[in-house]
């Protein structure tokens, strides 16, 4: 069975099949030793000392209901669940992506719930690290370390990529310890199967991936950084010639709202829709097979004000082909609130040129059904009980909704769902998309009251 699994690494590099076919002009000699063989290692000796290993100590919270016959002997005032802390250890690979500031870059899986986090140095020396943000979302975490001697790998214009190009992997398989990879670009814009990340815009590459290979290195033959090794497809977490990584551009614009607000700060279009695909290119009489399809624009969005309607098919966002409403929706959230993006969309059989300010996402309440269509009618926003407990707040309701039928009510907040906690919107997405049981029950704190609610 194939499985996909995080907390790996995705590696790719050059064929030296494919090299012996470039003539030594074309290579401009600095893949040519002495003897005139085809080698990496130049470029490896300048790239290699900004890819750190890391490793991690913390505690999870593994939570355990308490059974109802317990809690009658002792009262309604027992508590419904019982809190325990494991220690955990755990391993990965980080790149540093600015020597001067000591800032480091990995995934977001890697240093969850972390206590302590180490780097291991190319140069030996092992240093402690503060977490300074992440995103979940789209699994970015960056660190900082004391700016003492460090390297940095600089960043590539990752939007430049194409389906061919070789592509070097460095990073920490195992622990056993730094090693390299080769693969090529095998495909863009990918998401995985079920969505390990919300927000997923990977590059796909056919390295040799292993676990504690998160958060290393994709650079291409100059050294240069083109992505952040997140993922793989194999059978029992084994390579298979599968593997994803996070564009050097999605990473950079993540990183740069961390910087600034110490948060990530999303961007938000204001859109429902899908993948445009052959049967509904068909049924509307489309030109093309690909795009994202605007099925409804909330009123007052940065959409609605920068004049996209419903039935336009967004085919370009600055400049670049978009081929699905999944891979839309993953670059729009992982740029900054306030950022200015300029689509192209096909509109009664002709292309129109639209430019957009993106609103906030955390700031502006959300139509639910954005999250799920059993909620549509709702409207949500990150909030807190009455007992100050963070969740998902419902702020408006349609009456004769799905959401009104389902149950819910104006004030009330979603707090978990099928027993897995939630304290914001992005959390609740997340678990509905990760939701395998096609039974959903929302947990509701209504007032003092708590309500489970269904969804068959």
């Amino acid at each position: 069975m194939k499985k996909i699994v995080s907390c790996t690494a995705v590696y790719a590099a050059v064929l030296v099949s494919g090299l012996a076919m470039v003539s030594p002009a074309q290579a401009a000699l600095p893949f040519l030793n002495n003897d005139e063989v085809p080698t990496l290692a130049p470029m490896l000796e300048k790239t290699t000392p900004a890819i750190v290993s890391i490793s991690v100590e913390g505690k999870h919270k593994i939570r355990q209901q308490i059974p109802d016959l317990f809690r009658y002997f002792y009262g309604p005032n027992a508590p419904k669940e019982q809190v325990q802390e494991q220690p955990f250890k755990g391993l990965g690979s980080g790149v540093i992506i600015d020597a001067k500031e000591g800032y480091i870059v990995t995934n977001a899986h890697v240093v969850d719930n972390a206590d302590e986090i180490i780097v291991s140095l190319g140069d030996g020396r092992e240093v402690e690290a503060k977490k300074i943000g992440e995103d979940k979302d789209s699994d970015i975490a960056l660190l900082k370390v004391e700016p003492n001697n460090l390297k940095e790998v600089p960043l590539a214009d990752s939007d430049k990529l194409r389906v061919g190009d070789f592509v070097v992997a460095i990073g920490n398989p195992f622990g056993i310890g730094k090693t390299v990879t080769s693969g090529i670009v095998s495909a863009l814009g990918r998401s995985t199967a079920g969505g390990i990340n919300l927000y997923e815009d990977y590059i796909q590459t056919d390295a040799a991936i292993n676990r504690g290979n998160s958060g290393g290195a994709l650079v291409n033959l100059k050294g240069e950084l083109v992505g952040i090794n997140t993922a793989i497809i194999g059978p029992n977490g084994g390579n298979v010639g599968i593997g994803f990584a996070i564009p050097a551009n999605m990473m950079k614009s993540l990183v740069d709202q961390i910087i600034k607000y110490g948060e990530v700060r999303r961007g938000l279009l204001g859109i429902t829709g899908q993948n445009v695909d052959a049967g509904l290119a068909e049924a509307m009489g489309l030109d093309v097979n690909q795009g994202a399809f605007v099925r409804e624009v909330a009123e007052d969005s940065a959409a609605a004000k920068g004049g996209i309607e419903p039935g336009d098919i967004i085919i370009e966002l600055n400049g670049k082909n978009i081929e699905s409403f999944n891979e839309l929706r993953a670059k729009i959230g992982t740029l900054g609130a306030g950022t200015e993006v300029k689509l192209k969309v096909l509109r009664e059989g002709k292309r129109k040129d639209i430019s957009v300010t993106l609103d906030d996402f955390t700031a502006r309440n959300i139509s639910a059904e954005e999250i799920h269509p059993a909620l549509d009618g709702a409207t949500l926003a990150d909030g807190e009980t009455e007992n100050n407990e963070q969740g998902v707040a419902i702020t408006e309701l349609t009456r004769r909704s799905n959401a009104d039928r389902l149950g819910l009510q104006e004030g009330d907040v979603i707090i978990g769902v099928n027993r897995k906690r939630v304290t914001n919107v992005a959390e609740l997405r997340r678990a509905l998309d990760d939701n395998e049981r096609g039974v959903i029950a929302l947990n509701v704190k209504r007032g003092r009251s708590s309500l489970y609610l269904v969804i068959r």
